[in-house]
């Protein structure tokens, strides 16, 4: 994680990638972390963190929220290490009309992020939908705007997942990191071979 970065994970609707953010800033100790759920409420994603076994803990903090203003007046005020987004798609920014998801709003967040994180060196985490055809959900300039694209993949019915990275400014793009579902939550297979 580089300070300032944005960084792009997406994948399949129920593949893990909000199980994986929570685990994520879960993990993190000593750095303010910030998780922004704009799909889950906060008594979900209690439920979701005592299913991992985990707890909030003193660097993480929640918020639920959609506005971009509400949370960089929250961001400002807290000033973390990491900020985690869930999810791009659900955002809304009052400088530009439209829902939320449409083409236009995920474009303007982005770009509101995006400046936030470099303004501030805050590592911002977004994550964002795969449509049917397997792209990112939203416009093409989404994964421009960024520093990383992560792609989160596997068949949301068997336990197996890959990290794959497809962009990376500062890094690799020819590692990947392989993981297996349980009910506790994911776990790394450090040994993909047996």
């Amino acid at each position: 994680m580089v300070p300032g970065s944005l960084i792009l994970i997406g994948g399949e609707p129920g593949i893990g990638k909000s199980t994986l953010m929570l685990q994520l800033a879960l993990s993190i100790k000593g750095k303010k972390t910030l998780y922004v759920s704009g799909e889950e409420s906060d008594q979900q994603i209690k439920m979701r963190a005592d299913r991992l076994s985990a707890s909030l803990n003193e660097s993480t903090w929640l918020l639920t929220e959609t506005n971009t203003r509400n949370i960089f007046t929250a961001a400002n005020d807290l000033s973390p290490a990491i900020m985690i987004i869930d999810s791009i798609q659900t955002l809304h920014s009052p400088i530009l009309d439209g829902v939320a998801g449409s083409v236009g709003q995920v474009r303007q967040c982005a770009a509101e992020i995006l400046k936030f994180a470099k303004e501030t060196g805050t590592v911002v985490f977004l994550v964002g939908h795969i449509t049917k055809d397997g792209l990112l959900a939203g416009p093409k300039v989404l994964e421009h705007m960024v520093d990383t694209v992560l792609q989160f993949e596997g068949d949301r019915h068997l336990s197996y997942r890959i990290l794959r990275t497809t962009k990376n400014r500062f890094g690799s793009t020819s590692e990947i990191g392989i993981y297996e579902m349980l009910g506790s939550g994911l776990r790394q297979v450090n040994n993909p071979s047996e």
